[in-house]
């Protein structure tokens, strides 16, 4: 019951916050004034005049795509070259060498796409200033970036026979310095406050308290007796050869909270350590924790609301957040239930799971200061949003409770979903649904007003469907190549798994991986990079040419015959579509994978 409690309470506390943030959200926008427009907008209006940007200008949906895609061009290289170079530029007390140009690439792709994959431990292979000027301006232009082309299709259903689209550089700057900028120097000081380290020191080491001893092939031994005098570690009487004794840990350093802030909020994921967010020191307790947890759907969740208010239709925004919800509680449930009861090997021998005082089921590769009710709750929200982040090792889960983890992602990032993405990728399905409605009552198919045509059908179709595509043309090709398979780590379904675990991660722009996977070789590197690109801006440029037809149109009178689209029959449509192209198109590969992993274990 306390679980149950847990998962309600999370779930509350989400949506209390993204009711105001949604608000706020709108009317920064729409250039109205909020309590810290003193502050905010002289900041906002000197960035304009350096840029010689002008705050009234309206471009069309290709000059805005060409913008999205020439910015985020420039961001692509620039990181590129700042990894190639790290070695001879300062903010680097490791002094690390360059990465090397495979990574790079991968690197590079991960963070200007907001999916933050990481083939590489962040505190052993990237200086503080690739970390700082790097991947953090990173984490915050890209959300910016989906956020700014999610208000491009809003004002696409708003405007009436317009051409523009609004300005993406006004778009932009607005949403990191008025949105972005404020909400995560908060989080910042509640991470560091809470003991998420925050400084510019090298890495140290430290004494432990009791020395361990490691064998050659550096695993721990256990039992080990260890004689620092003579340097010697017997194990039942037996000396074990080229044993050595370990009595120094590395601590690694550096500007974390203020890349986990904003790694959270802005559902960019990866990890400023390389064990993400399960490391004590970019996640110390419960209350961090918490704060790092709510971070992950805080936006998304709020821009449904944002949605509605926007466009004029409060139920709107709740019809499309309750379609999202749904789905996000139906997917928790699926997780913290599988996960609880454990493993299937000891489901069937009837084996009793429950312990005094310790937290029973599923508890493999999750942290003991956190459980299984926080544990699948941060898997639930990282993967149904485009997030990645992660505080337990999902390659650890049930059969069960990884393929849900799986499926959020395969789903094409529309359960809430990264910041903006999430949102415009959900509106391409209820325009798919209210197509769909239309011809079943022979009628033309109308969504906020304006007519859906074959021109938004076919866009709307090619950004449904970009996951699938990237999703399973890599994972099909990865899985005939040789070297692939060295990688694994494991062999059968889960190997398989693990290999479509990673494809559905950057096809999703999500970037959580099954623990274990070594995705750090050459082929890996550049066909997974390549997925994330073209699975980030075919929806972009999807949408904004949806934004640019609706735009350049006449507002539809609503009358009886006109398709309700804020009531529950169009969520459940919504949902059901939803699952029809992303559950269904996955099937196949899911039954080689999770699916076949757990009927294998309880036959």
């Amino acid at each position: 019951m306390s679980s149950v409690i847990q998962y309600i309470l999370y779930l509350v506390v989400l949506i209390a916050l993204a009711i105001p943030l949604g608000a706020y959200i709108k009317k920064v926008m729409n250039g109205e004034k909020t309590f810290l427009s003193k502050i905010l907008t002289p900041c906002e209006d000197a960035v304009y005049k350096v840029m010689r940007v002008k705050k009234d200008e309206q471009m069309n949906w290709k000059k805005y795509a060409v913008s999205v895609l020439i910015f985020s061009g420039i961001g692509l290289v620039f990181l590129f070259l700042l990894q190639l170079l790290q070695g001879v530029l300062p903010g680097n007390p490791q002094g690390l060498s360059g990465v090397k140009w495979d990574l790079s690439f991968n690197t590079a792709a991960s963070f200007v796409t907001n999916t933050n994959w990481q083939a590489y431990s962040g505190e052993s292979t990237l200086s503080y200033l690739t970390q700082a000027l790097g991947l953090t301006v990173q984490n915050f232009v890209s959300a910016a970036t989906g956020i700014a082309v999610l208000f491009a299709l809003i004002r696409g259903f708003i405007k009436v026979k317009a051409d523009g689209l609004g300005s993406f550089w006004v778009d932009i700057t607005r949403i990191i310095i008025h949105i972005l900028i404020p909400l995560n120097l908060v989080i910042s000081l509640c991470l560091v406050g809470g003991g998420v380290i925050q400084n510019l020191k090298g890495a140290e080491t430290v004494s432990l308290v009791e020395p361990i001893a490691v064998s050659a092939d550096g695993e721990i031994l256990e039992n080990a007796e260890i004689d620092l005098d003579t340097n010697t570690v017997t194990v039942d009487g037996k000396k074990i050869e080229d044993a050595e004794i370990v009595t120094e840990q590395f601590v690694p350093m550096g500007p974390a909270a203020s890349q986990v802030a904003i790694k959270q909020s802005g559902t960019n994921g990866g990890g400023y350590m390389g064990v993400n967010s399960a490391h004590p020191l970019e996640n110390p307790n419960a209350f961090t924790n918490l704060i790092e947890m709510l971070s992950i759907l805080l936006i998304p969740a709020a821009l449904c609301f944002t949605f509605g208010k926007a466009v004029k239709n409060k139920k709107q925004g709740v019809a499309i957040f309750m379609a999202m919800f749904i789905c996000l509680v139906l997917a928790l449930g699926t997780i913290a239930v599988s996960e609880q009861v454990a493993t299937p090997q000891l489901a069937q021998d009837g084996v009793n799971i429950s312990m005094i005082d310790q937290a029973g089921g599923n508890m493999e590769g999750k942290e003991t200061r956190f459980g299984i009710a926080t544990s699948s709750t941060w898997a639930a929200f990282t993967t149904a949003a485009s997030n990645g982040s992660v505080n337990s090792m999902h390659d650890s889960y049930t059969p069960l409770g990884g393929m849900v983890t799986m499926l959020l992602m395969q789903l094409g990032e529309v359960i809430f979903g990264g910041v903006g993405c999430g949102l415009y990728g959900m509106l391409a399905f209820a325009i798919l649904t209210v197509f769909i409605a239309g011809l079943m009552v022979g009628r033309t198919p109308e969504f906020l007003g304006k007519k859906i045509e074959p021109y938004e059908m076919k866009w709307s179709v090619l950004v449904c469907l970009a996951t699938p595509i990237a999703i399973l043309i890599g994972s099909g090709i990865a899985a005939v190549v040789p070297s692939v398979a060295d990688s694994l780590n494991n062999g059968g379904a889960h190997g398989f798994s693990e290999l479509l675990y990673a494809y559905s991660s950057c096809g999703s722009n999500n970037g959580s991986a099954f623990a274990g996977f070594n995705a750090n070789t050459v082929f890996l590197n550049v066909s997974l990079g390549l997925v994330m690109l073209f699975a980030r801006f075919l929806p972009i440029i999807g949408t904004l040419a949806i934004a640019g037809s609706l735009a350049g149109k006449k507002k539809i009178a609503t009358s009886a015959g006109t398709l309700s689209t804020t009531n529950g029959m169009f969520v459940f449509l919504l949902i059901l579509i939803v699952l029809i192209i992303g559950a269904l198109s996955f099937f196949p590969a899911l039954a080689l994978g999770p699916l076949a992993e757990f009927f294998s274990n309880v036959i």
